[in-house]
């Protein structure tokens, strides 16, 4: 698995090496092919203001946003398999975690599992699938916890 973050933010308070671990323990939770790359952006608001607007036509930031690759190549193939990238905006995760009483570390974990759930064919656009979705954001999050990383 190759998972690369970049942040667009300068200079990075966070430690990006976070974001890799637990988008790779995701992966194989997942169960995803030794050969997927994932890539994860931390952006500042006004990036993503911009991505929301230019992709979703919402003229507001948002938390988090996946893109899928449109073609990944064939598991078969021998070629690493681009899944897509998950991009976070930080400043708003901080906002949340305040209003939800949480972490800054927990709501960031959230939005990046959420995120490349997203992009491994999860969605929450009906009820049905919400809950799905956010029942595999629970315990994926708790099974991180458990292992201690």
């Amino acid at each position: 698995m190759l998972i690369q973050v970049i942040s667009h933010r300068e200079p990075e308070p966070l430690a990006l090496d976070a974001f890799e671990r637990l988008g790779s323990f995701v992966l194989r939770m997942e169960e995803a092919p030794d050969a997927v790359e994932l890539s994860v952006a931390i952006v500042d608001e006004s990036e993503m203001a911009h991505l929301n607007e230019q992709y979703r036509g919402v003229s507001e930031s948002t938390d988090v946003l996946s893109f899928g690759c449109d073609e990944p190549c064939p598991a078969d193939s021998g070629e690493p398999i681009a899944l897509g990238d998950v991009v976070i905006a930080p400043d708003v995760a901080l906002r949340q975690a305040s209003d939800l009483g949480t972490t800054v570390e927990m709501e960031l974990n959230l939005l990046l599992v959420h995120g490349v759930l997203h992009l491994l064919g999860y969605d929450h656009d009906a009820d049905e699938e919400a809950a799905v979705m956010q029942a595999r954001e629970r315990a994926l999050l708790e099974a991180w916890v458990d292992a201690g990383e």
